[in-house]
């Protein structure tokens, strides 16, 4: 299966260097944050993936069918080997439902402090209120990097409305599910839409996108609720105001239907979005870390979302997992019958047809971008 995901981007000689550690759950929903290093990173040069059930192959061809060069190795020593010196970083890869190490994974984080590695966290289990991580991180001089760890309370802001004044569009990438894909498909979007002469910035709302090196981002589900509309329109205000950019795209978080995740709640609220695009598995039958769940049709949750917020789906994106060519080609003509919307698949069919979506929907932009190209 073809696929048009550039690859990792180019870093600078002076980038640090880091290996991601994933055990058993690199290419699965669990493995979420490793992935989504693998195929984007602006802040890390990733060396390489710990997982030794995936040992031997390439993470950009396991992923997506196309070669990165980053391998994927059995263990922390693997990794130090391929490296031929001790990488700046370890992070941790796997992001389980509960947000908790199980012991076999403190273990090999604790092996990489040992080595003198610094640690980046991105669970909701905090390393640094962890003694034993803390008491070996000052031993060794390294850090720990908690991603999720939200400012002090003094520091998060309420909704206040000036979500109102920005003027650019604004469009949320929501989802059926949990890790879905939500995250590469807003990275996608922007890349499309900044190929095609708009200047198109990501807002991203998760740990990963933050570790990606994003500019603009919060963690919301580390967040009290309170807070959450307020945080993410803080972090589109700043988003405009440092780059008055023609689209912000603002990631989402689970699904406004889920039982479990309600960010997607605040991420409506607090971006105020004038479109929004629509991450589906078609062949996904229940909720990932939920099995007790079924997914939601993808009617049921464009229909909810229009009623919950005011915005409109402009599009649907297919995740194609459990599908062969012809399934997805199947899924995206039922949907486009269906809901009389376009839909795509960002990683087996060309960028053009994820930018159309927008460009489509909101005609201004082609116009701006003719001018700003004369």
């Amino acid at each position: 299966m073809s696929s048009f995901l550039p690859a990792v981007a180019p870093v600078a000689p002076t980038t640090p260097t880091a290996v991601i550690y994933c055990e058993g759950q690199f290419g699965e929903q669990d493995g979420k944050t490793a992935n989504g290093l693998v195929r984007h990173s602006e802040k890390y040069d990733v060396l390489s993936v710990i997982d030794s059930t995936r040992a031997g192959v390439d993470a950009g061809e396991f992923l997506d069918g196309r070669p990165c060069g980053i391998p994927v190795v059995s263990d922390l020593a693997g990794a130090m080997a391929h490296a031929g010196r001790v990488p700046d970083f370890l992070i941790c890869g796997v992001a389980p439902a509960d947000g908790l190490l199980s012991a076999d994974q403190r273990a090999v984080l604790l092996d990489g402090i040992a080595r003198g590695m610094h640690i980046v966290n991105g669970l909701h289990e905090f390393l640094n209120d962890d003694a034993e991580f803390v008491a070996s991180a000052l031993r060794m001089g390294v850090t720990i990097t908690d991603v999720r760890r939200p400012k002090p309370t003094k520091d998060l802001k309420l909704f206040s409305g000036r979500i109102w004044d920005v003027p650019c569009v604004r469009i949320a990438v929501l989802g059926t599910d949990g890790a879905i894909g939500k995250r590469t498909t807003a990275t996608l979007l922007v890349q499309a839409l900044n190929v095609r002469g708009l200047k198109a910035v990501l807002v991203g709302t998760g740990q990963t996108t933050i570790m990606q090196g994003g500019k603009y981002g919060v963690a919301l589900d580390a967040l009290v609720p309170q807070f959450c509309s307020g945080a993410v329109e803080e972090q589109v205000v700043a988003a405009y105001e440092g780059e008055h950019p023609d689209v912000i795209v603002v990631e989402g978080q689970g699904a406004l239907s889920h039982p479990a995740y309600l960010t997607s709640a605040h991420i409506l609220r607090g971006s105020q979005p004038a479109g929004v695009i629509v991450q589906h598995a078609p062949a996904r039958k229940v909720l990932g870390d939920f099995p007790m769940v079924a997914m939601p049709t993808i009617a049921s949750e464009v229909h909810l979302i229009e009623a919950f917020a005011k915005t409109r789906v402009i599009g649907v994106t297919v995740n194609h997992e459990g599908l062969d060519e012809a399934g997805i080609s199947r899924a995206i003509d039922e949907i486009e019958l269906e809901l009389g919307v376009p839909a795509t698949d960002p990683l087996t069919r060309p960028l053009d047809q994820l930018a159309d979506m927008v460009l489509d929907a909101f005609p201004t932009l082609a116009g701006d971008r003719l001018l700003s190209t004369r």
